[in-house]
């Protein structure tokens, strides 16, 4: 298993290259890559980047039992593109890995740096018998 921090530190490069991209729209082409760890790492800098820009209060992706995979932003109700069912699954486990959160609920202060800048994530994982979610909540008046 590859050590968290690394996944972490990607995580951050990530943004740091994508930082001028549209996130959105880069988001949804990841459903169409192949299902990796980068990719689920790329689309979870996206999503950061998203949300910044964006003044988002919060990202949720959840997974059903059935495998279906939803994003939701809290800012307006708004689906964003999902990143698939399998690359989905790697966002859910790489969070876990990077957050070190292997309960079935966990809240933590994830601290995410890129380029000039840098932050305190809030990450939230739950899991029940129906679904399991992560959540990333924005620093901010929220």
């Amino acid at each position: 298993m590859k050590e968290s921090s690394n996944r972490h530190l990607k995580v951050q490069e990530l943004c740091d290259c994508y930082a001028e991209t549209d996130p959105l729209k880069e988001m949804s082409t990841v459903a169409r890559e192949p299902s990796t760890e980068e990719a689920a790492l790329k689309w979870v800098a996206l999503a950061v980047l998203h949300g910044v820009n964006s003044n988002a209060e919060k990202i949720t992706i959840s997974k059903g039992t059935s495998g279906k995979v939803e994003v939701t932003a809290k800012y307006r109700t708004t689906r964003l593109p999902s990143p698939g069912e399998e690359t989905g699954s790697k966002i859910l486990e790489a969070i876990r890995a990077i957050t070190h959160m292997e309960d079935d609920e966990g809240k933590i202060d994830l601290a995410l740096g890129f380029r000039e800048n840098s932050m305190d994530l809030k990450v939230k994982v739950q899991k029940n018998k129906d679904r399991e979610k992560v959540s990333f909540t924005f620093p901010g008046d929220n």
